[in-house]
């Protein structure tokens, strides 16, 4: 009778191990594994990081308010409103870092990993939102042109450039593997950027007495801001809506479960992440009868685990000349 066989390997726990059922006709591998590419199942605790960041931003929001208003700077004061809405955009990493690490549960069998993705799709959106309001509050400066103490200004600016660059410093090792991590790693270095710009303006303003230098800035840095955030937005979305992770060439995948050893056909190759770092396949392969399944199945997960950092790789054999695809539609390639 045919077999309906089950491998499951953690690297860090169990090897692998099958359950043999008659009736049935496929045989399905399922791989956790961990590390490889930056897509690891514990990422990096940047809670102390998130802690520091909120705590500064937040001090530094209420004190770049106050002295906007006080010397009628607009740059200051769409940088404070700017600098809020990374408070919050840190609050909702903050949130998505500690959720991911909950165990599953019956009803979400993945965890709450997928929090992660939802954050970094929220922080793309509150920027730029926030970024929106600047350009709004400064064309009506223009219109409205008023005078700025540009001494006032650069001070407080400056202190917004170290404040903002020291906390995008702290994330700045989790920025190329995490998106999560990377939107308030960006949050930062934008606040640093608008800071610096805010510094420059109140320097020429000091010099030249153009006031309407202030509002011009805050349109430059606004577009700076837009630009930087695209990306952001353009991954989150995609991500959110179960595409191939960045960084993975589903293509290349293909290629190489094809050039498996004994495989003649391969179809329903899908490839989505569970979270901003842990990407998860399944997969239909036809393969040969003859073969050692089960060493088929292991070597298979360790090539997609080492070659694309696939950790959690779901694949269904199916014996050729033996047994069929069995969703209900047919297979499809």
């Amino acid at each position: 009778m045919d077999d309906h066989r089950q491998d499951h390997r953690d690297d860090h726990a169990h090897p692998d191990h099958g359950h043999d059922h008659a009736g049935q006709g496929h045989r399905h591998a399922h791989d956790h594994g961990h590390g490889g590419h930056g897509h690891v199942h514990a990422p990096k605790n940047f809670g102390p990081a998130f802690a520091i960041g909120i705590a500064l931003n937040l001090g530094f929001v209420g004190v770049e308010a106050l002295y906007g208003w006080l010397s009628n700077s607009m740059a200051l004061v769409a940088d404070a409103g700017h600098n809020l809405s990374d408070v919050l955009g840190l609050v909702a990493a903050w949130i998505a870092a500690v959720l991911v690490k909950r165990a599953p549960s019956a009803r979400f069998t993945y965890g709450l990993r997928g929090s992660s993705i939802l954050a970094a799709l929220f922080n793309a959106v509150v920027l730029l939102v926030a970024t929106g309001g600047i350009i709004v509050e400064a064309v009506q400066r223009f219109l409205e042109p008023a005078p700025v103490a540009g001494a006032t200004v650069m001070v407080v600016a400056g202190i917004g450039i170290l404040i903002n660059g020291f906390t995008a410093w702290l994330f700045a090792s989790g920025a190329g593997g995490d998106i999560n991590i990377r939107g308030a790693y960006l949050h930062m270095v934008a606040d640093a950027a608008v800071s610096a710009g805010v510094v420059l303006a109140g320097l020429v303003i000091l010099a030249t007495g153009f006031d309407w230098l202030d509002p011009l800035v805050s349109l430059v840095i606004a577009a700076l801001i837009i630009v930087a955030t695209w990306g952001l937005l353009r991954d989150s979305v995609a991500m959110s809506l179960a595409a191939v992770p960045p960084g993975i060439d589903p293509e290349a995948v293909r290629a190489c479960l094809a050039a498996r050893p004994g495989v003649r056909g391969l179809h329903d190759l899908h490839i989505w992440p569970m979270s901003t770092t842990e990407p998860a396949l399944t997969a239909h392969l036809v393969v040969a009868g003859e073969a050692n399944h089960g060493l088929f199945l292991k070597e298979t997960a360790d090539e997609l685990r080492e070659r694309f950092g696939i950790g959690h790789a779901t694949l269904q054999l199916e014996i050729e000349g033996e047994t069929a695809c069995t969703l209900p539609k047919g297979c499809v390639a």
